[in-house]
C-alpha cells in the first residue's frame, strides 16, 4: 500500500514508531472520525461513530462526577482537621476565662469563620464587667431566648444545628460585627440536668458558607465536646 503524498514522510514515520501516542490523543482521534465523516458524505449516517460519541459524552459525565466525589472528600477531610484541632486547642486552658478568650480569637481562625459567640441563658440578667473583658464572646440572654432564636424562620421547629443564610444579623449576638455577617451556624448546646440550655453561634460574612443543604455532623460533634466541657466548667 503506498503512503499518502500528503502526509509528511517524518511525521508518518513518528505515527508509526508510535501508534499507541495517537490512539490515546482524544483530541486528535476525534478530529481523525470528523474527517472520516466528511470524506464519506452527509447522507451516510455511522450508527457506530453516534454510539461511540454517547459513549465519551457518558465517560465525560462519569469523570466530573468522579473529580466532585474527590473534591468532596478532600474537602470533608480537611473540615474534619479543623474541627479536631479546635476541640483540641479548646482543651488545653485551666482557666474559665483563658477558654472563653481561646473561643472568641483562635476558634474563629481555626474554623475558617468571622465570629463565634456563646449564648448562655440566665434568669438574673445584670450587667458584669468581667463578661465586657471577653471581647463579646459571651451573650448572656433570658430563659427561652434560646428556642425562639433557633425556631426563627422554622415556625415552632428547633433543631440541634441549624445552617441558614442572615440578611438581617443580630446585634444582640453578634455585635458590632453585626453588619458584616451573611450566614450563621448555630449549636444548640445541652449543659446539664437542672441547667438552662446554651448556643454557640458561628457567623460568617460569605452568605453560602452556612447553608442548610451542607452537611451537620462535624458541627454537632463539635457541639456534643463543647457542651460536656461547658459542664465541667459549671460544675
Amino acid at each position: 500500500m503506498s503512503s499518502n503524498p500528503k502526509l509528511e514522510d517524518s511525521l508518518r514515520a513518528a505515527i508509526l514508531a508510535k501508534p499507541d501516542a495517537l490512539l490515546d490523543d482524544k483530541d486528535l482521534m476525534q478530529a481523525l472520525v470528523s474527517a472520516n465523516e466528511q470524506a464519506r458524505g452527509e447522507n451516510v449516517i455511522d450508527l457506530r461513530g453516534i454510539a461511540m460519541q454517547r459513549l465519551e459524552a457518558r465517560l465525560d459525565r462519569l469523570e466530573d462526577t468522579h473529580r466532585s466525589v474527590i473534591a468532596a472528600a478532600y474537602e470533608n477531610l480537611a473540615g474534619t482537621n479543623q474541627i479536631h484541632r479546635a476541640i483540641l486547642r479548646l482543651l488545653e486552658p485551666v482557666e474559665f476565662e483563658d477558654f472563653l478568650r481561646i473561643l472568641g480569637n483562635e476558634v474563629p481562625e481555626i474554623l475558617r469563620v468571622d465570629r463565634i459567640t456563646l449564648v448562655l441563658e440566665t434568669a438574673i440578667l445584670q450587667d458584669d464587667p468581667a463578661i465586657d473583658k471577653l471581647g463579646g464572646v459571651l451573650t448572656v440572654v433570658e430563659p427561652g431566648y434560646v428556642n425562639r432564636y433557633l425556631s426563627r424562620d422554622r415556625g415552632s421547629t428547633v433543631r440541634d444545628v441549624t445552617l441558614r443564610e442572615i440578611r438581617q444579623p443580630n446585634p444582640r449576638i453578634f455585635g458590632s460585627d453585626a453588619d458584616h455577617l451573611r450566614s450563621e451556624a448555630c449549636l444548640k448546646l445541652n449543659l446539664g440536668t437542672g441547667r438552662l440550655p446554651g448556643m454557640i453561634v458561628m457567623g460568617a460574612t460569605d452568605p453560602r458558607h452556612f447553608t442548610p443543604q451542607l452537611g451537620t455532623d462535624l458541627l454537632a460533634f463539635f457541639a456534643g465536646v463543647f457542651e460536656r466541657s461547658m459542664r465541667h466548667w459549671l460544675s
